[in-house]
């Protein structure tokens, strides 16, 4: 476990690990760099002059117009892979299993299934997709949660059922796609592929707005997690109501998986992957941070969505086209390592 240190600030001592500091200014240097450069790159190139005359608003109309639409894309890349980071987080930690992220237990496909029953009701504006995946998400958690009670939660009876709920709602949103109509069964797949390409600032920033509301609530998240990795007898003895916190984390994290899906549609395997890789990044062993989680899943969807975007010249690929390969990638890796130790 990595060492704490102690910073005095007046009255108040901080404690904080250097290597989990170090990690996060590198992360967050990958982000920004990541932003620069989906500013930067593009069929009308600007130049680092075009970015600040962008950002002050005394370039020409072109150069206005381009650094509008990159800037709205990259930022939202940021905001949402920092929520399913933290998401991601949130469900890993309360599973005690790498494999308890939000896109395998079923989060994503309630919120598809959502959407598909407001385009069956007739509903296609934002508003109505976003409700619907808002309530799809969270109606799929409650789901899964019921289902897998047995006088308390245990993490892997939690998994399996939600891959079982994941499949069940999957043939569901198949059979949609089947029988709807054709210009439904087309919206709902576009939006299904998970794209920021339409992302507008309306959306993002009731996004950022709604992310903001559940902020306050992640110190008070992490603490609790804590607690409840030193398992259920433990975490009782410290005071924790252990099912009623599960239960406000399980809201929690699917809050931020529906702030994402609800705006981008389902982009699979950040959550999966950003606190395992922030994990092995701040040393196995030391506590997980909030911090690190969310950086981890904005560099991880940044970096996805220059690639997707020009890794192919002729083609811009919706975001998660790519997460979904690198995702099965390192769900394989995952898998192969964790049979490895049994």
């Amino acid at each position: 476990m990595s060492a704490q240190r102690t910073l005095a600030v007046g009255a108040v001592s901080v404690r904080y690990r250097p290597r989990a500091v170090a990690v996060n200014l590198v992360l967050g240097a990958g982000v920004a760099v990541c932003v620069l450069l989906a500013l930067l790159l593009g069929e009308y190139g600007l130049s680092l002059g075009d970015v600040v005359d962008g950002l002050v608003g005394t370039g020409g109309k072109r150069v206005e117009l381009t650094f509008d639409r990159r800037i709205r894309r990259a930022l939202a890349a940021v905001v949402f892979g920092a929520c399913l980071g933290v998401s991601g987080m949130i469900f890993q930690s309360l599973t005690r299993n790498p494999l308890g992220s939000p896109d395998v237990i079923g989060l994503n496909s309630g919120a598809y299934t959502g959407v598909v029953a407001m385009l069956m009701l007739g509903s296609s504006g934002y508003a109505a997709l976003a409700l619907g995946a808002v309530g799809g998400a969270l109606v799929a958690a409650a789901v899964v949660f019921t289902l897998s009670y047995r006088g308390g939660v245990d993490g892997f009876r939690l998994i399996i059922v939600g891959i079982a709920v994941s499949a069940v709602l999957s043939s569901l949103n198949q059979w949609f796609s089947v029988k709807a109509d054709l210009d439904d069964a087309m919206h709902a797949a576009i939006w299904g592929a998970g794209s920021l390409n339409t992302v507008g600032w309306v959306p993002l920033g009731w996004a950022v707005a709604a992310a903001a509301v559940l902020l306050p609530t992640l110190p008070v998240a992490s603490f609790r997690i804590r607690q409840l990795e030193l398992g259920d007898e433990a975490a009782t003895a410290l005071g924790v109501r252990v099912e009623r916190t599960r239960v406000l984390l399980i809201v929690v994290g699917a809050g931020y998986t529906a702030v994402v899906t609800a705006i981008a549609g389902p982009i699979a395997f950040v959550a999966l992957a950003a606190p395992q890789i922030a994990r092995r990044l701040q040393r196995h062993g030391a506590p997980l941070t909030v911090t690190g989680a969310a950086l981890t899943g904005a560099l991880l969807l940044s970096a996805a969505d220059l690639v997707a975007q020009y890794m192919f010249a002729e083609v811009r690929l919706p975001v998660g086209a790519v997460t979904v390969v690198l995702g099965g990638i390192y769900l394989i890796w995952l898998l192969m390592r964790e049979n490895a130790r049994r």
